[in-house]
């Protein structure tokens, strides 16, 4: 019987290749502790590109991009892996003299002929395959482009958390990191809600070749009502964009309240003056 859970690490790794060259690589299986029995498992290698600003993931389209998947071998595509253990897989990437400069990505899947579900790892077509993905960067003509085209902060939300993002495009012919510093502080204290340190507040997002990326984060651990102050900075390709914004958090039932209690003020005031214009009349 096989286990019912299953990992595949690293997510993904990184290579700088050149043509007519051999490579080295490796994943890691690991079957947990609490498994039923031996984990079966067989690899196979896909393509891996994206698809909309969303970034779905594509397994199937074989582009000038994916070609690493039909260069790469794996020892070892299929085996078993004991409760409680970890098997090491190795590959290897056999880069042609003619390969294209460049960006190259590919999927190491990870699957089992029997029902699983899945724990780590990238999830592929569905809980029972999983992959490490592979970005190679092709030595040659390298060509970076693209820009910043949107880095957005709402004015107002109702309820937490505040929903931040960006839109990003890469025309170059390879991968390119975007980096966001966010800080985020009470507009009446200047207490920092979200410290801009290592972690936390700061992160990077991968941008692939010839794409557009919609990049967003929530912003949470936020009071129910106040204002907000909210600055993203985003470096990417040489560019710098800040907006900072002074974010206002009211829930509906608030609204509902200051809107009821100028309604109230309104019929008091307008009261108030027929009172006096009937004690004007009376004189």
């Amino acid at each position: 019987m096989d286990s019912n859970t299953f990992t595949v690490l690293p997510m993904s790794q990184r290579f700088y290749l050149e043509p007519g060259k051999t490579y080295e690589g490796s994943i890691s299986i690991v079957n947990p502790a609490d498994a039923t029995g031996d984990f079966l498992y067989k690899i196979e290698v896909l393509p891996y590109g994206v698809v909309g600003e969303d970034y779905n993931a594509d397994f199937t389209t074989v582009s000038g991009h994916a070609e690493i998947a039909k260069w790469i071998e794996v020892l070892e595509p299929t085996g078993a892996v004991k409760p409680n253990d970890t098997k090491q897989i190795d590959f290897v990437i056999r880069v042609p003299e003619n390969a294209p400069p460049g960006g190259q990505y590919a999927a190491v899947a990870v699957s089992s002929d029997t029902k699983t579900e899945s724990s780590g790892g990238v999830a592929v077509n569905n809980v029972f395959e999983l992959a490490s993905l592979v970005y190679a960067n092709v030595a040659g003509e390298i060509t970076y482009g693209g820009e910043i085209l949107s880095n957005e902060v709402p004015g107002f939300v109702v309820t937490p958390p505040i929903k931040i993002g960006a839109l990003i495009s890469n025309e170059g012919n390879t991968h390119q990191d975007a980096t966001f510093v966010i800080n985020v502080s009470n507009f009446f204290t200047g207490e920092v809600i979200l410290p801009n340190e290592e972690n936390e507040g700061r992160y990077s997002e991968l941008i692939m070749p010839e794409s557009s990326r919609y990049v967003s984060r929530d912003i949470s651990n936020l009071p129910a009502i106040g204002i907000i102050k909210v600055n993203q900075t985003i470096y990417y390709n040489g560019d710098v964009s800040t907006v900072e914004k002074n974010v206002m958090i009211c829930p509906i039932w608030f609204m509902a309240l200051v809107i009821l209690t100028i309604l109230a003020i309104i019929a008091a005031i307008i009261g108030i003056i027929k009172k006096h214009k009937r004690k004007k009349a009376v004189i």
